[in-house]
């Protein structure tokens, strides 16, 4: 049976791998350890599922804990997610703040020894944040990675998360806009999707029809796509209004919202309700709550798709745009945060402000299928060049060597640049 390295080797080349190889040399004896908020749910459960199969496979000691919390924690780090995004209000109490406080106290004696057992930390986002209040006397290195959009948090919000954060030893972040001023290196690691992950491998043809069938999608009529949490940043409601308005020229027109829920996000139940109280009266309107673990439904979704959007109004990275770029789809996004990285406009898709934007995108791709060819080619080579989880844990790599061991030049190394189309 090949190994999963030589698996890796197939796509990404042989030179990519000895790299990783060399490096996991000099890192030879180092434990890490990621801490999140869920298993399941979310590209940061996706992307740590991957990195640390990866990280193992070259041998370094790497494990995945996860926090458990309360409704109210939970509730707490909602309007943490919300309010850091750039939401304007929140109903954040000092209530809230002791019990975000004790939820992490509680984990961290949980988490104590395979914690002190590590040589670097990761620290998934704000819900784990404070856990490093409880190693007063550490000895390892400890990064805080942020996911989300924090370029224009509410300023109280992040005052209460900077007092944990900047205790860190380093910070990354998505993008530069994102980064905030702290006292300790910040590195910028865009995110990334694995091609071996059964979202994003290659389908045989019977499973493709066999998903038109289960879910009532005609294949002779044009499809649009948006896979997402069920989260008001991700305008669902957006999405269908641009839906309508390009139904108008394209009368065959259908829409598939699909996505499901995580652990740590309250809010999504009412999200759902709201989007199929809106789309009820359209059965060309298809709305999808998925399991988890629905990685092959969504990668034949996203083979399905003419269109792939993700007209997010705020988005940390979006590996959906990733994801769809990978199968040569071209991809109408929101112009904002991540999608910016990924949606190279008029190359790999378009970047779209309004609804009406993307309608009128929508249009003209549908009128111009040799176009959805050209963009789809160039997305998947932009994809192959920057957004595999090859070059992700390269980065990750070169940032553990930069904290165990500095140059004695006292120079950084150098993190990715994303190149050009």
């Amino acid at each position: 049976m090949i190994n999963l390295l030589d698996q890796y080797k197939e796509i990404v080349g042989p030179e990519i791998i000895h790299e990783l190889e060399q490096m996991a040399r000099i890192l030879k004896g180092t434990k890490i350890v990621h801490v999140n908020s869920t298993k399941t749910g979310g590209g940061v459960a996706e992307i740590l599922m991957t990195m640390v199969h990866l990280t193992q496979a070259l041998g370094i000691d790497t494990r995945w804990e996860v926090i458990t919390g309360t409704s109210d924690f939970f509730e707490c780090t909602k309007h943490f997610h919300n309010t850091l995004q750039g939401a304007k209000h929140h109903s954040l109490t000092s209530n809230s703040f002791n019990v975000y406080e004790q939820v992490n106290a509680d984990n961290a004696e949980q988490l104590r020894a395979t914690i002190e057992s590590a040589d670097i930390v990761f620290i998934h986002d704000p819900q784990p944040a404070a856990l490093i209040q409880s190693f007063p006397n550490r000895k390892n290195r400890w990064v805080w990675r942020c996911h989300i959009d924090v370029s224009n948090p509410n300023r109280g919000v992040w005052k209460f998360l900077q007092r944990y954060v900047k205790q860190y030893d380093a910070s990354i972040f998505s993008l530069a806009d994102f980064a905030q001023p702290l006292p300790h290196p910040i590195y910028l690691i865009p995110p990334s999707i694995d091609p071996l992950n059964e979202k994003n491998i290659i389908l045989p043809p019977e499973e493709i029809v066999a998903a038109y069938s289960r879910f009532g999608i005609d294949p002779d009529r044009p499809m649009l796509l948006q896979v997402s949490r069920f989260d008001y940043f991700k305008d669902p409601l957006g999405v269908i209004e641009a839906y309508r308005l390009a139904k108008k020229f394209h009368h065959g027109l259908q829409l598939v919202l699909a996505g499901g829920g995580a652990p740590d996000d309250p809010e999504g139940e009412a999200v759902l309700n709201q989007v199929k109280k809106i789309a009820e009266s359209d059965p060309n309107i298809h709305i999808l709550f998925l399991p988890s673990d629905s990685h092959r439904t969504i990668n034949a979704l996203q083979q399905m798709a003419d269109v792939v959007i993700q007209k997010s109004l705020k988005e940390g990275f979006g590996l959906t745009v990733t994801e769809a770029l990978w199968k040569e789809k071209p991809v109408i996004g929101g112009n904002c945060g991540g999608i910016r990285l990924q949606v190279v406009n008029y190359h790999t898709g378009f970047l779209v402000n309004t609804p009406e934007g993307a309608a009128e995108r929508i249009r003209f791709l549908l009128q111009n299928p040799h176009m959805v060819q050209e963009m789809g080619a160039k997305g998947r080579r932009f994809v192959k060049d920057n957004f595999l989880n090859t070059r992700h844990l390269r980065d990750y790599l070169t940032l553990i060597i930069s904290l165990l061991h500095p140059p004695s030049n006292g120079q950084r190394l150098e993190i990715h640049k994303i190149g050009s189309v």
